[in-house]
């Protein structure tokens, strides 16, 4: 039973609470499961029939409302101006998501910031759209998770940008391997993406998706029609894209066979590095092969960010600098990342002159972990150690700016504590009573662990894979086990 027997007379906020999540998620991993099956045996109609029974199941729209109304956009409203922030709501819209009479509202249309100063448009779909495209994400998944390339990493469950790196690393590490690298990028991927390619090659409700594809947006008050691309914003969109990249890796191998030109392929959603053994293979095969790929599907390679680059002068992938010096590849930050990261910090720091010092920390903290997190797998201990002297010395201009007439000595013994030669920067919090030190996370203590890579051809819709991804999710919780935050007591 998903739901307890004796909620039928209860109001719906009791009845969101009584539900049985994980008998919620083994029903729908179920049918999942069942369709991936019948996608590996080539029988799509099997598939379709599947798919359409969990997009009606109770179970897949219960999991639906709950992705759309607790994850981090769920407080952002459409152009309704509606989101479900109870209990009660969030039971009334599983009762009301239905096929029947559906009709997609126009995306609002936002921007934000991109590195270069540009800006990124993105849709927000209404509550009920996301909830309609984050059921039948749930019933497209396994097919996309099937038919995806074994290289790819972005926007796929239990892969990350970690193992596209250590892939970069596994194709170019030794003596014999690949020279040149053809560091590839899709102009406006998400954007372009011809609408009726969409509908013809991917597997999911036609009638859903062309609501989803052709609803428009509204801009400053105007409504814009959408004769192609994918909304940004879109739950569904993220894995559009990545059927319509699907194919990529085995086309251009199956155009270039041969293993004397050494040809890898690794992506991560948009951005992709091919490798090859010489300059010529990659501007007159692959480059080629790429294009012709694209343009059935009315994307073109952006010129200005797709370069080929000799391993010895290195290229930058995801945030990471992946270079061989002499016979020796390593990955680490980029220097334009790190230089960011410091920036970021130096203007938070700035930005709080008066704040508390264990509400400093608790603003630095996650960013510093999580910063730490991304890059602890590569070579980046020294880099570690420059941030974290950037960062102690921007906190020690702070602190002496607050006391302007305090001595070296007195800011230091209020703010910093010595222990085994190691400055610290730290406050005080009251915990059960006792007065506990709260100290900043220090990252350049942060031990570098190689990271294991994902086999190629791991789906969590195969049980042949349960064990080998309950080993790696253990695993990936013991080495994360330094990210607890420090109190210890005074």
């Amino acid at each position: 039973m998903i739901i307890s027997s004796e909620i039928s007379a209860s109001p719906c906020g009791k009845q969101w609470k009584s539900i049985n999540w994980k008998s919620v998620e083994v029903a729908v991993l179920k049918l999942q499961m069942r369709i991936a099956k019948a996608i590996r045996e080539n029988k799509h109609g099997k598939a379709k029939s599947l798919q359409w029974i969990l997009t009606h199941s109770k179970a897949a729209k219960l999991l639906a409302v709950k992705r759309v109304s607790q994850n981090k956009g769920s407080k952002t409203p459409g152009v309704d101006g509606i989101v479900w922030s109870t209990d009660s709501r969030r039971m009334a819209a599983v009762n009301q998501l239905s096929r029947k009479g559906y009709k997609a509202k126009p995306l609002r249309r936002i921007y934000i910031p991109k590195k270069n100063g540009k800006l990124r448009p993105l849709g927000i779909p209404c509550m009920v759209d996301r909830a309609q495209q984050a059921l039948h994400l749930l019933a497209l998944e396994p097919i996309s998770e099937t038919l995806a390339d074994p290289n790819s990493y972005g926007f796929r469950p239990n892969r990350c940008v970690a193992d596209a790196i250590q892939q970069c690393f596994i194709c170019l590490c030794k003596k014999s391997s690949a020279k040149w690298v053809l560091e590839g990028d899709i102009k406006a991927c998400f954007d372009k993406i011809g609408h009726q390619w969409l509908i013809d090659n991917i597997p999911t409700d036609k009638r859903m998706l062309k609501q989803w594809l052709g609803c428009g947006f509204i801009d400053k008050g105007v409504f814009c029609r959408t004769e192609e691309g994918t909304p940004q914003g879109g739950i569904i969109s993220p894995t559009l894209m990545l059927l319509t990249l699907a194919g990529l890796e085995d086309f251009i191998k199956s155009k270039i066979p041969t293993k004397a030109d050494k040809i890898h392929f690794i992506s991560y959603a948009d951005d992709f590095v091919i490798t090859g053994a010489s300059k010529e293979v990659l501007v007159n095969k692959v480059k080629p092969l790429v294009s012709e790929f694209l343009r059935e599907r009315n994307l073109t390679l952006s010129e200005e960010k797709t370069h080929i680059t000799h391993i010895k002068d290195g290229f930058d992938f995801l945030g990471f600098n992946i270079r061989k010096y002499k016979r020796k590849l390593l990955t680490k930050p980029s220097n334009s990342n790190v230089l960011l990261f410091v920036q970021n910090m130096r203007q938070l720091i700035r930005k709080h002159p008066t704040i508390k010092v264990e509400e400093l920390i608790r603003m630095m903290n996650p960013k510093l972990r999580g910063w730490a997190n991304y890059y602890s797998f590569s070579a980046a201990k020294r880099i570690f150690s420059y941030v974290n002297s950037q960062v102690f010395q921007a906190l020690w201009r702070w602190a002496n700016r607050r006391h302007p007439n305090k001595s070296k000595k007195w800011i230091a013994k209020k703010y910093f504590f010595s222990r085994n030669g190691y400055w610290r920067f730290q406050g005080k919090q009251i915990i059960a009573g006792m007065e506990c030190a709260f100290n900043l996370v220090e990252i350049s203590r942060i031990p570098i662990c190689r990271h294991n890579k994902i086999k190629g051809a791991t789906t969590p819709y195969d049980p042949e894979y349960a064990t080998y991804l309950n080993e790696r999710k253990v695993c990936k919780t013991s080495r994360n086990s330094w990210n607890t935050p420090v109190m210890l007591a005074l």
